[in-house]
């Protein structure tokens, strides 16, 4: 798709905006959620629980027709080259231990849940967002982000 112009306002941000109390958003996840909240919080972080499989096999279930990720660095990947990678990846696997804080989820449409966290990995810190779709057998992921977060 071609580049377009589009009219907008725009203005300065109010100085000490980034320290607002009510800057954050409320995590709660509604009690109706709860197990879906908890089935999804098994499926996370993505393509990186050995339960759900480690085989391109396991993946291609696993993700939508549609699928697609945004990287950390920003980069649009299709569902192929995920599948490339992951192939690639799981040739040679190693165990680690990361932390999950404030995982939230919410309904977004019928059958359709965004869920996000932030991910600890060592130093590394992200953001992540995805957005799950129960189907009739079973769970599929419809699109992922992560946004590394900056320190400060």
């Amino acid at each position: 798709m071609k580049k377009y112009h589009v009219k907008v306002i725009d203005g300065p941000l109010p100085p000490g905006i980034w320290q607002a109390p009510n800057m954050e958003p409320d995590f709660a996840t509604a009690p109706e959620h709860n197990e879906v909240l908890r089935e999804l919080m098994a499926r996370e972080p993505l393509f990186h629980r050995p339960e759900f499989g480690t085989t391109r096999k396991d993946f291609d279930k696993l993700m939508a027709p549609e699928f697609w990720e945004t990287t950390a660095s920003g980069r649009r990947v299709s569902r192929q080259f995920i599948l490339d990678c992951l192939e690639k990846r799981y040739e040679k696997t190693t165990e680690v231990t990361w932390e999950i804080e404030d995982f939230r989820c919410s309904e977004i449409a019928a059958n359709n849940y965004l869920v996000t966290y932030t991910l600890f990995q060592d130093e590394r810190i992200t953001r992540r967002a995805a957005i799950w779709r129960r189907t009739a057998d079973d769970w599929q992921v419809v699109y992922h982000q992560g946004t590394v977060v900056l320190p400060g």
